[in-house]
């Protein structure tokens, strides 16, 4: 719990039990501190009276998960690596060969038979790296 002697200072990392969050210090107003999540995020109002400086453990969790918010954010603006074999490969747009391919694969899914689902992923990434590559 803070107390009047414990100053609370903008920037501070705190835990709020009525959230269950750690949140970084921005300002008090009233009987209320404003609290935003940690790396960026909607403010919150919380019980000034009831917070108290986060532990390590909890500092740590709070900035690993705003680190994966961040990450998985920045990654959904990257194209797809078609290099990347642990997921299928994207067809080419207009291509009828790869239209052609993954309408396989897809009827393949809607069978639940994975072998041929893995073969027109194969045939897939095979007709992209020979006719797409520069």
């Amino acid at each position: 719990m803070t107390t009047k002697s414990e100053p609370l200072e903008p920037g501070s990392l705190l835990y709020d039990p009525a959230t269950n969050k750690v949140g970084e210090y921005q300002a008090k107003s009233g009987p209320y501190a404003t609290l935003r999540p940690v790396g960026g995020g909607r403010e919150w109002q919380a019980d000034a009276a009831s917070l108290r400086p986060a532990t390590p453990r909890e500092r740590l969790s709070a900035e690993v998960r705003a680190t994966n918010q961040h990450t998985r954010a920045a990654g959904a603006s990257v194209p797809p690596d078609p290099e990347d074999l642990s997921r299928p490969p994207w067809p080419i747009p207009g291509c009828p060969a790869c239209a052609e391919l993954a309408g396989r694969r897809e009827a393949a899914r809607a069978e639940y038979d994975r072998s041929a689902e893995t073969d027109a992923n194969v045939l897939l990434r095979q007709h992209q790296r020979k006719e797409h590559r520069a």
